[in-house]
């Protein structure tokens, strides 16, 4: 991390503790459950004022170049890393066991990760063959675009774009799938657009990774490209940020990469861009 965000880091640190202790969010969890510690919603002008502040007033190339600026400063970690941010960053806010699957939309224990029929395992939302990166340290392992996924529906999904249409896929009720595209719940198609969108802006091809951008088409192949970016679009105006999604993105910032996902923050921002 930059020395430059290191200085803004530490007074919205400050600021969201001081938020925190206010609120009245900062007690500890029980000893005897498993649940991870709360993490107080960030207060978006504290962001602002420190995280964002570079990026304010722009719009277009301008603020995609500021924006990867500001995200580009963050903690990388390893691929088996991903397994124990996962039963934290995707929670089920009902049962502290047990995680969210997200394309299934099933609650399922924590402990039941691996690579067997019926467990959940580490699905790449921006498709690790679009660019062919893998589960190298960077993109292969950035938490901001994995999630958890039934091995079967992640196996489904495989390395199609994502589009509108197609047939029922078993085991994750409300989704779609056809030969070349994935379309997931409705719950969640936001959070899949601002997912790549993110993607896009963090890796521009400048840190020996390959340049992610999306695009209007689909089958993609191994390009570093992923479409359909108007349905995209639409997908995140129609549904966007909730409680489940924001929590996620504070856990990532405050305990794991230490940087946000924008369009979260501000979802707006994917129209001023795109």
């Amino acid at each position: 991390m930059s020395r430059r965000h290191l200085h803004y880091r530490r007074p919205l640190l400050a600021t969201l503790a001081a938020f925190a202790v206010l609120a009245g969010t900062a007690a500890a969890a029980p000893a005897a459950t498993p649940r991870a510690a709360p993490v107080a919603a960030t207060p978006l002008g504290a962001l602002d004022d420190t995280y964002y502040q570079d990026a304010l007033g722009k719009s277009g190339t301008a603020l995609k170049t500021a924006l990867h600026t500001i995200i580009s400063s963050q903690t990388k970690i390893s691929y088996s890393q991903v397994w124990d941010a996962l039963k934290n960053t995707d929670e089920d806010p009902s049962n502290p066991s047990n995680v969210i699957l997200l394309y299934s939309g099933r609650s399922e224990p924590k402990s039941d990760n691996g690579g067997s029929v019926g467990q959940w395992n580490r699905e790449h939302v921006w498709a690790k063959s679009h660019g062919d990166f893998g589960t190298a340290t960077g993109p292969g392992t950035d938490i901001h675009h994995l999630r958890p996924e039934d091995v079967t529906v992640n196996s489904i999904r495989g390395n199609k774009d994502f589009d509108n249409g197609g047939s029922a896929v078993s085991g994750a009720p409300g989704s779609y799938t056809d030969s070349n595209s994935f379309e997931p719940r409705d719950a969640v198609k936001g959070d899949v657009a601002r997912m790549i969108l993110y993607m896009a802006v963090r890796y521009e091809g400048d840190d020996a990774f390959p340049d992610l951008e999306p695009n209007d088409i689909v089958s993609n192949g191994s390009a570093p490209y992923i479409g359909r970016l108007s349905v995209l679009k639409a997908w995140s105006q129609e549904d966007p940020p909730d409680s489940f999604e924001k929590r996620r993105n504070d856990v990532i910032f405050d305990k794991y990469q230490h940087n946000r996902n924008p369009f979260v923050d501000h979802p707006e921002w994917v129209e001023s861009i795109w």
